[in-house]
């Protein structure tokens, strides 16, 4: 059951389409072979790319799709609603292209860019390490000037896409300096001692690959580095606001489906005589999937206007982020509670799916550390802003 969508133009609508015609004729017929095998669907970005669905919120004049977050956030609703893996994909792919586009120079841009965002090339993003995932400041891989190189090393943990990706987006540290001593750089993935180890074994999103990045004395010029010495966990913290409501968006297209999945059921399967939903209990049950996954979807359009009308949104992004994958978890626990002993089988994809909203409370930042984030804010600001929006400039 496609969600109602309030969309700002006609070109954004047929987007819309566009992204749900992709995914039944292009997602849906690999999505439960692929997962059951944990194969990384590397085809399906390409095509992707070529469809113009990897670079939307990036400007076309380098590639990119040139739309709003209100618009991008729904084409990876759409995506996630279908297969997460690639949802996710997009978003960390996204997130991989988001320092070279905010901070780096106009001649990396116009070099880099176009290839990029065309999705011949796909990212991904190396920040946590095995010791340092909610502690970024902590990181011990480091990058040593050598002339007009640099000298990467050490290991960066759970990276999506590691060992398929093209280019990674590398934060190490350049300096002893806590908060300005990291740095960013952009590193092909044929640099010599770039090295990924075996895939995760995970509980969940097995088409998605994860895997361990190791650094061993990685050579790089110069120009590799994206933005200045020091400016590295300001792009990174950058980069996971933006993260985060990809997540919350493919969060929500996730549990929009178990939701789906969850009510044909419920109108098909009879006892006592009359269909399941027709008894109360279900009934409220089905009911309060639904508010949960509309109070999800509107808290992260709400993040995301903030985000194009260029004002602070990190609060914001951390309440999407945390209510859209809390809510998820709830609704995919309760799809499977539906389908009663049918849901707990492979005969059903609501167990996958279940499994599926499990990590999405944990990446990006774990849903204690958006409580964190959420709970310093309140602490620190006396009161809300109120800004006014002239909607016929």
């Amino acid at each position: 059951m496609p969600a109602t969508r309030t969309l700002p133009t006609r070109e954004a609508a047929d987007l819309i389409e566009l992204t749900r015609t992709f995914a039944v004729k292009e997602l849906a017929p690999r999505t439960t072979e692929a997962e059951a095998d944990g194969t990384f669907p590397r085809e399906v970005f390409r095509l992707l790319g070529r469809s113009g669905l990897l670079g939307l919120p990036y400007e076309e004049e380098y590639g990119g799709g040139g739309q709003s977050y209100e618009v991008y956030l729904q084409v990876l609703e759409e995506l996630g609603s279908v297969w997460s893996s690639v949802g996710i994909g997009v978003s960390v792919h996204g997130l991989a292209c988001f320092g070279l586009a905010a901070y780096g120079t106009e001649e990396q841009k116009r070099e880099w860019l176009p290839d990029l965002l065309g999705g011949e090339l796909l990212g991904a993003y190396c920040l946590s390490e095995p010791h340092a995932g909610s502690d970024p400041a902590a990181m011990r891989t480091r990058a040593v000037r050598d002339g007009d190189h640099y000298v990467l090393s050490g290991t960066k943990a759970w990276t999506t896409h590691g060992g398929h990706a093209d280019f990674y987006t590398v934060m190490a540290r350049t300096s002893d300096d806590r908060s300005h001593g990291i740095s960013c750089f952009l590193i092909p993935a044929d640099t010599p001692g770039l090295n990924a180890d075996p895939p995760e074994k995970k509980m969940g999103l097995t088409g998605s690959a994860t895997a361990t990045m190791r650094f061993d004395d990685v050579r790089i010029p110069v120009n590799r580095r994206i933005g200045e010495e020091g400016q590295g966990l300001r792009i990174a913290l950058a980069s996971l606001d933006r993260g985060r409501l990809g997540i919350a968006a493919v969060a929500t297209g996730l549990a929009q489906s178990a939701l789906d999945q969850a009510l044909r059921y419920a109108q098909e399967r009879e006892t006592f005589g009359k269909p399941i939903i027709e008894h109360q209990a279900l009934a409220f049950m089905l009911a309060d999937m639904d508010a949960a996954i509309v109070s999800a979807r509107a808290t992260t359009q709400s993040a995301a206007r903030l985000r194009d009308l260029g004002l602070p949104f990190t609060l914001e992004a951390s309440v999407a982020k945390l209510v859209s994958t809390d809510n998820a978890m709830k609704v995919t626990t309760d799809a499977v509670q539906v389908l009663g002993g049918y849901g707990y089988t492979r005969d059903f994809p609501v167990e996958r799916l279940m499994r599926e909203a499990k990590v999405m409370q944990i990446f990006e930042g774990t849903n204690q550390i958006q409580r964190l984030v959420i709970s310093r804010a309140l602490d620190r600001d006396a009161g809300g802003a109120i800004t006014v929006v002239d909607n016929e400039s």
